[in-house]
């Protein structure tokens, strides 16, 4: 009786241990099991990915290791939830795992063990074995061999067996309680950082500056330390409020320029969200990391648009002018157009940058300038600064002055436009007056009040001819 109780009582323990021990037990979950992926990428080098595993769990509570996560993941923006059984999966506790294996690692767990050295003797064309203790990992090694202190050694270091505590690449670790056997659809979001996008467009306008055709790519930069392969993708354009916390963020940005051929139906789908605006891919990408990615999202075709050249002086000093007077002022070129339908756009545009061709007597495509857009909603404006003009020179003359009380200031003032082109043009004069009140007493050709500080002369400059502009104005600096 007594040897039958101690076999019963050993049977029991043992079957405990051995629950024990299945509960303990780490399942891991990879990237093999992927059955979905979606990743939402922000203009504020921000993601959000949505990783969709089928994941089989035995009923209690266990450890399952979720790998094949973004190295920039954000670990408190973690959420999990089965998408099949969600009242029977629980996660109680996670750790973000991120003790990444590297030589130093390695060699710090075995610091007062003995490891193995090889060494080849080219003497006798072999290898040597060495059997070392290693005394120290700490700016360098310290070895104890045949009873010597080694500093340093340069045979290759060899290991018995890899530390259970280190891990490949970031993972996130779960204790989770499960109460069915039935398989699970997971569902894994979280925000990762070091992916971001932009919007590129190349705009081409004809010889008459008349009409101009328009392409869009986006580029991805995923430095995020995943793969995410056929995703859905999705972009938000705009930037949500974020808590900036104490990290180094890593910028960098990419100036490309590629001429590609337009593809015949949209790739992304737009419509509103919030205060944003998503694009949606239609159809699914793999996003590499390390990796810059290029997609064509619009392209529009024979736009109305204009060009301008503005002369603008901003110095708006009223006073007395000193030295030889005359000053030479950047005759600046702007393209512009709407967004709308009525000009074959009509897309909300992603802020980026626009890069202007116009082809030459040859028909081929030149470079004449870039400039940044905001994010740009439908039925506005959009304004491209080019660059200054060769051929059309812009020089500003105070006439007279007199100064009539102690802050009243009467100026005249000698514009001069001189056009070296064979063609006619013509050049709108902003003038801004820095401060007080402004009355224009005396002017040769019209203006018009734009705004409390700024008027604007429109004049046609014939070819190869000159236009002079003459005014006189009173400022009262009195504030």
């Amino acid at each position: 009786m007594m040897k039958n109780t101690v076999l019963i009582v050993c049977l029991i323990s043992f079957l405990l241990v051995s629950v024990d021990c299945i509960a303990e037990v780490s399942l891991k979950s990879t990237e093999a099991e992927q059955t979905e992926v979606s990743v939402t990428v922000y203009n504020d080098d921000l993601a959000l990915i949505k990783d969709v595993r089928g994941i089989k769990l035995p009923s209690g509570s266990g450890e399952l290791r979720f790998m094949d996560v973004a190295s920039g993941i954000m670990p408190v923006s973690v959420h999990a939830r089965s998408l099949n059984h969600q009242e029977d999966f629980n996660v109680l506790e996670q750790n973000y795992e991120y003790d990444l294996i590297n030589a130093d690692k390695l060699l710090d767990k075995y610091v007062g063990k003995k490891i193995k050295i090889m060494e080849w003797n080219k003497y006798q064309n072999r290898k040597n074995e060495v059997e070392a203790e290693l005394l120290s990992n700490n700016g360098g090694q310290i070895y104890r061999i045949n009873d010597e202190i080694y500093l340093g050694h340069a045979g290759t270091k060899v290991i018995p067996e890899m530390p259970e505590d280190l891990i490949a690449k970031p993972t996130l670790t779960w204790l989770y309680e499960n109460k069915i056997e039935n398989d699970h659809t997971i569902e894994v979001s979280y925000l990762t950082n070091n992916i971001g996008w932009k919007a590129d467009y190349v705009l081409s306008i004809d010889k008459n500056d008349e009409l101009a055709d328009i392409a869009g790519w986006v580029t991805i930069d995923n430095r995020s330390g995943a793969t995410y392969r056929n995703a859905n993708l999705k972009l938000i354009a705009g930037k949500p409020n974020r808590v900036r916390e104490n990290r180094i963020m890593h910028k960098r940005d990419m100036d490309s320029l590629r001429m590609m051929t337009a593809e015949s139906a949209p790739q992304f789908t737009e419509k509103s969200f919030s205060e944003y605006h998503i694009y949606d891919l239609q159809r699914k990408t793999t996003i590499k990391d390390k990796q810059m990615k290029q997609i064509s999202f619009m392209d529009a075709f024979a736009i109305p648009m204009k060009k301008e050249l503005i002369v603008r002086n901003r110095r708006g000093g009223y006073f007395r002018q000193h030295g030889t007077g005359v000053n030479k002022i950047p005759v600046t070129v702007y393209i512009k157009f709407e967004n709308s339908k009525q000009s074959n756009m009509g897309m909300p545009l992603p802020a980026g940058v626009i890069r202007v061709y116009k082809s030459d007597d040859d028909s081929s495509l030149q470079f004449i300038g870039e400039d940044n857009i905001v994010h740009t909603p439908k039925d506005e404006e959009i304004r491209l600064k080019l660059g200054d003009a060769f051929d059309v020179v812009a020089e500003k003359l105070q006439t007279d002055y007199k100064k009539i009380g102690s802050a009243l200031h009467e100026s005249e003032w000698k514009i001069t436009i001189r056009n070296h082109k064979d063609t006619d043009i013509s050049v709108g004069i902003e003038e801004e007056i820095y401060r007080g009140d402004w009355d224009v007493i005396n002017n040769s050709h019209p203006y018009k009040k734009i705004d409390a500080f700024t008027m604007r002369f429109d004049v046609n400059v014939p070819a190869n001819n000159e236009t002079i502009v003459n005014y006189k104005i009173r400022v009262n600096n009195q504030i």
